[in-house]
């Protein structure tokens, strides 16, 4: 580890700043969401997600002052302790709403499926960069295709179609930046469309509903296509300049599900409207093109590939969460980053986030 109090002075303001704007922005929707509920514990969800922002906080600034070449050195045992995790969870997770997806450790609750997110950048990073002579090679693309399949398979059974999805596309886009030709990208593609049957085989009787209402959306309104419809008329009804902070009927009154997880860009769209919905849109805009900036700018395979691949993570999971709630994809329960409910997932973006900071501190190191 190499600490240096000149990096200070090299801490990227855009990122930070777009950070805790956005963190805000959620604690503040989360606060509105809940306005109406009879609940006391659910009243106070936005008092909860303010501690998961410090302690998100924090690791943020620990790993953004620790140096990334270190995580390199541990590539491999992180992301076989997380896979061991995974494991664990199929055992003897805890179980809501119909899922298996959590460790609870005292008084808090882990996803470890969270954490394999960026467990898999680091042993996909630290691989390439072993093999950074040969990465043309077909056949080192092999190697990847493998270590993604266990933690795939592990989060489908929970299930978790969602970030199953997004560990298969944080893998092959890393691939396509190091050299992953086109012809191969076209073998894994009809290899994914031969295993269709199997994996939907995996999928759980309401997520196949979810894709087929997504193919058919007025094939069950009142039932797997509950969502999207509260969802279309949430963003419908908050035109350009919203109904404002504390008139969001649909989430205050409780028409809107998950309307502080998966679905808060709906609340946001019927509180602030087209132009609010702009205006954190250009949030991540900032965001995630900066991050993108300073993968090019690393002076090593590892850093590059660290700070790319969090920035897929970031960006993967803004579109698809985007095209869920305006039903232009399916509904697979992928959060917001940084504005939905959810201490895993806050913890796990900021500390990518800090990983991102931590390559730009030390470029000119390497």
């Amino acid at each position: 580890m190499y600490l240096d109090r000149r990096m200070f002075t090299n801490i990227d303001w855009r990122i930070a700043g777009t950070t805790l704007a956005l963190i805000g922005v959620g604690i503040l929707t989360i606060w509105s969401a809940n306005l109406g509920s009879p609940s006391p514990p659910r009243q106070a969800l936005y008092l909860r997600q303010a501690l998961y922002a410090v302690v998100a906080l924090v690791g943020l600034l620990t790993i953004a002052c620790i140096n990334y070449r270190a995580i390199a050195r541990f590539a491999y045992p992180i992301f076989g302790v997380v896979l061991a995790l995974l494991l664990v969870v199929s055992v003897t997770g805890e179980v809501g709403g119909g899922a298996q997806r959590w460790l609870r450790i005292g008084t808090w609750t882990v996803q470890p499926s969270e954490f394999m997110k960026l467990a898999l950048i680091f042993v996909l990073a630290r691989y390439c960069e072993d093999h950074k002579d040969r990465l043309g090679h077909p056949r080192l693309l092999v190697v990847p295709a493998m270590m993604v399949l266990p933690p795939m398979f592990l989060v489908l059974r929970q299930p978790d179609l969602g970030t199953a999805v997004l560990l298969g596309m944080l893998t092959v886009s890393v691939l396509l930046l190091v050299g992953l030709r086109v012809k191969h990208l076209l073998f894994l593609a009809a290899a994914t469309a031969a295993m269709a049957p199997l994996l939907w085989s995996f999928l759980k009787d309401y997520q196949r509903r979810r894709v087929l209402v997504f193919l058919y959306p007025e094939l069950d309104p009142s039932g797997a296509g509950y969502h999207i419809a509260q969802s279309k008329i949430a963003v419908g009804s908050g035109e350009l300049l919203g109904k404002g902070l504390t008139a969001a009927s649909q989430s205050q009154l409780h028409f809107l599900p998950a309307s502080y997880t998966d679905f808060i860009l709906a609340v946001l769209a019927e509180q602030w409207g087209f132009i609010g919905c702009l205006v954190i849109l250009l949030l991540y805009y900032v965001l995630i093109t900066r991050g993108l900036e300073i993968a090019r700018e690393a002076k090593d395979i590892f850093g590059t590939l660290l700070a790319f691949g969090v920035m897929t993570m970031l960006t993967v999971q803004l579109v698809v969460n985007v095209g869920m709630v305006v039903g232009m994809m399916p509904v697979v329960g992928i959060p917001l980053p940084l504005l939905s409910y959810g201490g895993s997932s806050l913890v796990v973006t900021c500390i990518g986030i800090g990983l991102v900071m931590s390559v730009h501190m030390r470029r000119f190191l390497y």
